[in-house]
């Protein structure tokens, strides 16, 4: 799964070879310049067209998009469900 998050977030914030120094403590809002309103749009797109899943506007907070490892950990509990 952290190897899927990673690429979806190279593509979304154009990371290039800095997605490879991500792990699952890495902090993305707000440590992440490229991590604005508009890309956590961007990142919710690709994750949807990766797993094949929905993501509700209402499932959506902060706390997904805290570290890599919330983030991954909020899409493993949607294509588990």
């Amino acid at each position: 799964m952290l190897e899927s998050i990673r690429e979806v977030l190279r593509s979304a914030l154009q990371l290039g070879d800095r997605a490879d120094e991500l792990t699952t403590s890495s902090p993305l809002l707000g440590a992440v310049p490229e991590f604005d309103s508009m890309a956590v749009v961007t990142v919710l797109t690709l994750i949807e067209e990766e797993f094949g899943i929905e993501i509700e506007d209402d499932d959506v907070s902060a706390d997904a998009f805290e570290t890599v490892g919330a983030l991954a950990d909020f899409v493993a509990t949607r294509v588990d469900s």
